[in-house]
């Protein structure tokens, strides 16, 4: 319960932040033409709202609404999510959206996405400027990457060190280099026993690689003990700290990483089975004797072995003003991978995995860590960018997407023509809403 209210805080934070920064995008552009604002909004207000307040001699009205699905700014003059349609019945005034050349309409939709994309920017340089760029450099990771049974059959072997996709040089661990070596590179090259090695990379979706367990690749761990749970099995056994993990149930075991495939391979067992718990025998080496004990897969008996700690941690500071080209960088590539990995979202796979916002709530640490926090708001902000200017009625891109065909064909759409555009667009974003968080409550039914 603690980690759904941590989680469910911090999204409610992050959600708030980028609602109030799109739409005071919106709002700054608006007073910067002098059109009106009647409204300021964060979340929807349907029948009600929790809190609303209007300064004097202000004709905006500020508020909180109970529906947390986003926010909005009600611009005079302007058919938007409001639908007020009787407003347009009415003759043009000089403070109204309508009434104010393409380009100035046009600077008001981009507002929200210009300030998304800017504050993503300003958050990641903030990051770099306060806790730098730290990070395990991949040919510093000696013991190599442990790669599943696909990544075997096209050519890599456990232990081999990443260094270059397509002669790019491959730095750290991580998404993007995911994406370059199994989705992107036709060519990959390694180190093996001391020599570079090319491997040459069929055609692979990264939606595949991504879902596939064990995964494509990981870092390889040494099957080597870090800690004992005093007390436990184990511990009474006589395994101690830096023992070797030899064999389960007479099987061999070359890594950590086999060892916990095969431990959870026994719990799946047990589960389908509707036993509570399996028995195996785990084989072990202490100071060059080998030892065998029984073991349960209901005993928390050992703390996960990591060869982590024993790598160079590769920091890179910036000052205040490094930081902000870096920061442009850094928002840049995460758009370009997120752009790019959106084109597995119009698969049959990729439909199934969209999520609502508990799968938004789920990339937030379970545990309070600001610089977490800030780096998947950051993150956010890019997405809510993206997705806001593509040109889909309703969203801001379908409404820039009439203006640039106003401004090339000299004469506006007609008021009923983005009247329906405006319902097709809402009911397109309602339906994608309600199918990504039912696929959230299949996955957690399932």
């Amino acid at each position: 319960m603690e980690t759904f209210l941590i989680r469910a805080l911090q999204l409610i934070m992050s959600l708030s932040l980028l609602v109030i920064i799109h739409e005071g995008g919106h709002f700054l552009f608006s007073r910067l033409f002098k059109v009106r604002v009647e409204k300021f909004y964060i979340f929807f207000d349907p029948w009600f709202s929790l809190f609303k307040f209007k300064p004097k001699n202000s004709d905006t009205e500020y508020g909180v609404g109970w529906v947390p699905l986003g926010g909005y700014v009600k611009i005079s003059g302007m058919i938007d999510e409001s639908m007020d349609t009787e407003q347009m019945k009415q003759p043009a005034q000089p403070w109204e959206f309508r009434s104010k050349p393409a380009w100035q309409r046009l600077l008001i939709m981009i507002g929200g996405v210009l300030m998304n994309f800017l504050l993503a920017i300003f958050i990641y340089s903030m990051i770099l400027f306060h806790w730098g760029d730290s990070y395990i450099s991949l040919q510093d990771m000696t013991y190599g990457m442990k790669f599943n049974e696909r990544a075997q059959e096209i050519g890599f072997r456990d232990g081999d060190i990443l260094l270059r996709a397509d002669e790019q040089p491959l730095e750290r661990f991580g998404m993007d280099m995911l994406r370059n070596v199994a989705a992107e590179a036709r060519t990959v090259t390694v180190l093996r026993d001391g020599k570079e090695t090319e491997i040459y990379m069929p055609e692979i979706s990264l939606l595949d690689i991504a879902k596939e367990e064990p995964m494509f690749l990981d870092i390889l761990r040494p099957n080597v003990v870090d800690s004992v749970i005093a007390g436990g099995p184990l511990a009474i056994a006589g395994v101690q700290k830096g023992d070797s993990i030899l064999a389960v149930n007479n099987m061999p075991v070359g890594s950590w990483n086999e060892f916990t495939e095969k431990l959870e391979g026994f719990r799946s067992d047990a589960e389908t089975n509707g036993a509570e718990y399996a028995e195996f025998s785990l084989v072990y080496s202490h100071q060059g004797m080998r030892d065998t004990v029984a073991v349960r897969t209901d005993s928390l008996f050992m703390v996960r072995a990591t060869s982590m700690l024993d790598y160079k941690v590769t920091t890179r500071h910036f000052n205040f003003f490094e930081s902000f080209p870096a920061g442009v960088k850094l928002g840049v590539n995460t758009l370009k991978g997120y752009v790019n990995d959106m084109k597995y979202v119009f698969t049959k796979e990729g439909a199934k995995s969209v999520g609502g916002f508990g799968t938004i709530g789920s990339i937030f640490p379970k545990v309070w860590d600001w610089h977490r926090f800030w780096e998947m708001t950051a993150f956010l902000s890019i997405i809510l960018a993206f997705m806001n200017i593509l040109p889909i009625p309703a969203l801001d891109g379908g409404h820039v997407l009439f203006l640039l065909y106003e401004i090339v064909a000299r004469r506006k759409p007609s008021d009923k023509f983005m009247e329906y555009a405006q319902m097709v667009g809402m009911f397109l974003l309602f339906a994608l809403l309600i199918w990504a968080n039912f696929n959230d409550i299949m996955r957690f039914v399932f």
